[in-house]
């Protein structure tokens, strides 16, 4: 191939409609190529030797291309006939010297005027990418190389090397960005050279390695650069640098990550941690959140004073691991005046550099286990305030590899400290709430664990798992006279303080109804009515104080006899486990509950046996034990038949009950009454009844001191005698019908005289001229307490006496008046 066709093959590669012309010094065409019968009206064969000035339709041009100046490309427009006869075409001439200068020759390319244009507009914006700082440009070679690209802005140029100004030519992608962004890249930029898939707006770190602690972050897109066979010439790269909009959309999506965050616990710790781990490791690589003490126990925070404790109550490490040279969780903090001043003006302030303090606070190990993390090059103290008051504040560093703090991130950080502040507060102040009503919840029910004559119970309450959700369930356990013992569960419609305090006036309404001690079905009853009356005074919106619809059980055992009535109004039944294996749901049909119904309550009545344990339970609990599908009501019986069988403690027994709500607290609270039965001994208890006869008076005297002998009580014959006398008197007196008496040796001797009559006695203080009227003074005078009960069968009126035994005077003390007829002989 000539060397005139080599250079016409390389003019015409790069115009696909067009024509080129090689000329010698004298202008005379030596070669030709392309559409030159279109543009010069005769084809390339015929163009051989004759001169450029010829096919020109004005010599002018030529004259003015030639005067350009030797050594670059001279460009020109004009109209050249083309085909004889037809219109003129508008061109342009692009005149260049050959190797050897315009003394060797020429070549002229002919482009028409539209596709001269497209080339100016490539040119042209070709030349705007390579000059614009916006949108980097940059040519690989195959071997990745940079072969071009457009300037750097100056706070990107690296500086010179030995004198020598930084000169990107022939350097590859790690000489320029920092390996950990250096690798990821040219592996993108491989892949496209090697595939031809282009990379498109791939978004990209990409620090500068004499900047390496300047985040900086581009969008890259890539393209194949082929030669006109295919071959691989290079990469073409765009980048366009977006540090700032990628920084505020960091900036956004860890507000919206703080606000979403933030506030879903109630809790204050989980809070704290919460704030840690949103500013770890995305906006410091250590935090620690200290707070007050008010804070964590609950209390309205006071004036911030130099010196208030502050405790460390969660961290967060970008490795991990917490340094051990810094305070850690848990640990006891005591600031300083300036310190204190600076929470309290509630600013958050930063240090760039901690090599100055480390020089002058590196001494004090309080400074030190305060302020200086290990490797750490900045700092930040961001105080958290909220509804005026001081709750603590955060404690930011960010190593040496990172850009240290600057002033918008103080905005930032501010701004996340705000709702931290408000939603540790919100935690705050629910947690007192939930604190009152736990309290107030708890000092309305009776001890844990108590033992009576007739049972030992452990009762154990635990609260729902928010404060809206404590203050409904409740239990008690009531003595009752002649050793009986009564378990009381319940829950009141509504949560919080003013369902506690419901609770706690229910409670005291049954206490009061069992010293009159009527029937179960009788005391719920009376109970129902209160119910009615109180809601009746209940204002309409105070729903969460309401104790309509509330539920209520109440069961009485007496440990002489064995035997348990119980009546429901609304509640679940218990679980019984007897000792001697088994265990089921005592059958036990709920009437409606209180205030709702008016129908009457059925009483259950149960044979039991020492040992046998009952499991009463309210609230949660109760709603799930209620359903047989429930498998906690499984767990449930086989706890109460292993506690009856091994006879294990009632509060490790009642621990294990509520193990499955422990773990994950249910959303309203539970109480838990557990109770083991005990029977008083046969040779405790002695019954005798005689016939409605005055005379048997003094036979009743005589057996009840024989009785007294045997259980070694001799001392209190006398007032016994007094006591019997006196109430068997009036049984015959008043019922007419066989008389019943009972001796128990408990804690206190009881007795018990019964008889038919509905009357209930009463207290009362005769005058001087009455002949009688002085009995039950009398019993009142000398018993520790006294009182009667509505049975079946009538009444039975009780007494109490302490064993160790009181001295009486029955003199003229008393003021008995006149007739004093005690009936002794």
């Amino acid at each position: 191939m000539s060397a005139d066709s080599r250079i016409l093959d390389a003019a015409l590669a790069t115009v696909a409609d067009g024509a080129a012309l090689v000329l010698d010094a004298a202008g005379l065409v030596v070669a030709s190529a392309g559409d030159t019968g279109a543009l010069l009206g005769a084809p390339a064969s015929g163009l051989r030797g004759r001169g450029i000035r010829d096919l020109l339709p004005d010599p002018g041009v030529w004259e003015s291309l030639v005067a350009g100046g030797a050594g670059c490309p001279r460009r020109v427009r004009t109209m050249l006939s083309g085909v004889p006869g037809g219109a003129g075409v508008p061109v342009r001439l692009d005149l260049m010297d050959l190797d050897g200068g315009p003394a060797t020759g020429y070549l002229l390319r002919v482009l028409p005027v539209g596709v001269a244009d497209l080339l100016e507009e490539e040119e042209a914006l070709l030349r705007a990418m390579f000059t614009q700082s916006g949108v980097g440009l940059v040519v690989h070679d195959s071997d990745l190389r940079l072969t071009r690209m457009s300037p750097l802005p100056r706070d990107m140029v690296p500086p010179p090397t030995a004198g020598t100004a930084f000169d990107p030519k022939g350097a590859r992608l790690s000489e320029l960005l920092v390996p950990e962004d250096a690798g990821p890249l040219e592996e993108r930029l491989r892949r496209v050279a090697d595939t031809g898939v282009p990379l498109v707006d791939e978004v990209m770190a990409a620090r500068l390695a004499h900047l390496p602690q300047r985040e900086r972050t581009v969008k890259v897109t890539a393209l194949r650069l082929e030669s006109g066979d295919g071959a691989l010439r290079g990469v073409a790269v765009t980048y366009t640098d977006i540090t700032e909009q990628e920084r505020s959309r960091w900036r956004s999506e860890l507000v919206t990550a703080a606000s979403t965050r933030l506030g879903r616990s109630l809790d204050v710790g989980s809070n704290a941690q919460t704030l840690a781990d949103v500013l770890v490791p995305g906006f410091a690589d250590l935090a620690a959140v200290d707070l007050t003490e008010a804070v964590l126990v609950g209390t309205e925070p006071s004036d911030f004073l130099t010196g208030a404790p502050l405790r460390r109550l969660a961290v967060a490490a970008a490795d991990g691991g917490w340094p051990t040279e810094l305070y850690p969780v848990g640990a006891t903090i005591r600031i300083r005046d300036v310190e204190s001043e600076h929470l309290r003006r509630g600013a958050a302030v930063f240090a760039t550099d901690l090599a100055d303090l480390r020089s002058r606070l590196g001494g004090d190990p309080e400074w030190s286990r305060l302020l200086l993390a290990p490797g750490a090059a900045s700092f930040m103290v961001l105080p958290l305030h909220a509804r005026g008051h001081v709750l603590g504040a955060v404690g930011l560093w960010r190593k040496a590899d990172r850009a240290p703090f600057t002033r918008d991130d103080v905005l930032l950080a501010e701004d996340i400290g705000s709702r931290a502040a408000l939603a540790i507060d919100n935690a705050r102040r629910y947690s007192r709430e939930r604190r009152m009503a736990e309290t107030l919840q708890r000092s309305l029910l009776p001890r844990p664990v108590l033992e009576v004559t007739g049972a030992e119970t452990a009762g154990i309450y635990l609260p729902g798992r928010t404060a809206e959700r404590t203050g409904g369930s409740w239990f008690d356990v009531i003595t009752l006279p002649s050793t009986r013992v009564a378990f009381v569960v319940g829950c009141v419609s509504g949560h919080g303080l003013n369902a506690a305090a419901a609770m706690g006036r229910l409670r005291t309404a049954v206490r009061t109804l069992a010293d009159l001690d009527p029937a179960p079905e009788e005391l719920l009853t009376h109970l129902d009515d209160l119910v009615v009356r109180l809601e009746d005074d209940q204002k309409p919106d105070d729903v969460d104080g309401a104790v309509r619809g509330a539920t209520c059980l109440y069961a009485v055992y007496d440990p002489v006899t064995g035997r348990c009535l119980m009546a429901s109004a609304g509640h679940p039944p218990p679980v019984l486990a007897p000792v001697d294996g088994g265990t089921d749901v005592v059958k036990l049909a709920p009437g409606p509950a209180l205030g709702t119904g008016g129908t009457p309550f059925e009483t259950a009545g149960l044979e039991l046996a020492a040992g046998d344990v009952f499991a009463f339970s309210a609230g949660a609990l109760a709603d799930r034990t209620a359903s047989e599908s429930d498998p906690l009501l499984r767990h449930v019986r086989e706890r109460a038949q292993s506690g009856a069988r091994d006879g294990r403690p009632l509060t490790d027994l009642g621990r294990g009950i509520l193990t499955p709500l422990l773990s994950d607290p249910p959303e309203d609270d539970s109480t838990l009454l557990l109770a083991r039965l005990r029977t008083v001994a046969e040779d405790s208890v002695a019954t005798w009844e005689f016939p409605s006869d005055p005379s048997i008076v003094s036979e009743c005297r005589a057996v009840v001191v024989r009785q007294l002998a045997r259980w070694d009580l001799d001392h209190l014959a006398f007032p016994t005698e007094l006591i019997v006398s006196e109430l068997v008197t009036n049984a015959i007196r008043y019922a007419g019908a066989p008389v019943g008496l009972r001796l128990i040796k408990d804690q206190r001797l009881i007795c018990e005289v019964s008889d038919p009559s509905q009357t209930q006695p009463h207290l009362r203080r005769a005058l001087v001229t009455d002949e009688g009227g002085r009995g039950l003074f009398l019993v009142a005078q000398v018993t520790h307490r006294w009182g009667s009960r509505y049975t079946g069968s009538g009444k039975t009126i009780w007494t109490e006496q302490l064993l160790e035994g009181v001295e009486f005077d029955f003199g003229l003390d008393l003021d008995l008046g006149a007739g004093l007829d005690t009936g002794l002989e």
